[in-house]
């Protein structure tokens, strides 16, 4: 399965959770309810995977944690703020750089119209 199908996929399951629960909720609400309906549409899903930072001769084995992976593929940051800001932006570009992943989503559970909450992200680049 590409990237891009994974996306929609995933688009469409934040869809369902937003219109079903709205915004307003903690993260990790919406990391939890993202894991399930992933697992439950049968992709294989990792929650607050340790990913590793290498720098030189330095290999730090837990830098980050992902929120979310997808087939060892697609990252999910997920978000519940007011807005979102160029840091999370960087954060995201960040993991898919450490993990070679080529595509992810930020998704922010805390607006009015879900769509707006959602950047897709290419690894070095922003779409």
């Amino acid at each position: 399965m590409s990237e891009n199908e994974i996306s929609k996929i995933v688009f469409e399951l934040g869809l369902k959770i937003h219109k079903t629960l709205g915004p307003g909720l903690l993260e990790n609400a919406y990391e939890e309810c993202l894991f399930y309906e992933i697992s439950k549409a049968g992709l294989f899903v990792q929650r607050q995977k340790p990913l590793p930072l290498v720098y030189e001769d330095i290999r730090l084995e837990v830098g980050y944690r992902v929120d979310l992976i997808v087939e060892n593929k697609f990252i999910i940051e997920v978000k519940s703020a007011e807005n979102l800001h160029p840091i999370h932006l960087a954060q995201l570009l960040t993991y898919l750089k450490l993990s070679n992943c080529k595509l992810g989503y930020l998704m922010n559970f805390n607006t009015f119209l879900f769509k707006n909450g959602v950047k897709r992200v290419i690894n070095g680049t922003l779409n």
